[in-house]
């Protein structure tokens, strides 16, 4: 599956438009990454737990989205976009956990080989 955030392909002509598509995922960290990293904020330094959920919810998106643009026939996708969110949840305690939202969309569609 060929993917650009461009809205042409070079050497690929689009012949046609399928339609909008997106693939999401939401990813909750466990405590002991919110732990690890709350060292980090206080010392420096990089999250690697963290950058491992970030790398598995952008794979896990893009696959979604290139499932879901098979599924309507196409073998390229143009106008790639990936967003990240974080979603607080509050709990009753006063306490609360980040969960992180990974949209992966773009226009499927059909081009010449």
């Amino acid at each position: 599956m060929i993917m650009t955030t461009t809205s042409t392909i070079d050497g690929h002509p689009i012949q046609e438009y399928l339609g909008v598509a997106a693939g999401e995922v939401i990813l909750g960290a466990n405590m002991f990454k919110d732990i690890a990293s709350g060292f980090r904020d206080i010392f420096g330094g990089r999250s690697g737990s963290y950058e491992e959920v970030v790398v598995r919810a952008r794979e896990t998106a893009l696959a979604d989205l290139v499932a879901r643009c098979e599924a309507l026939g196409a073998n390229a996708i143009v106008g790639l976009d990936i967003d990240y969110e974080t979603i607080d949840r509050a709990s009753g305690d006063g306490g609360g956990s980040s969960m992180m939202l990974v949209s992966a969309s773009g226009t499927a569609v059909r081009v010449a080989p």
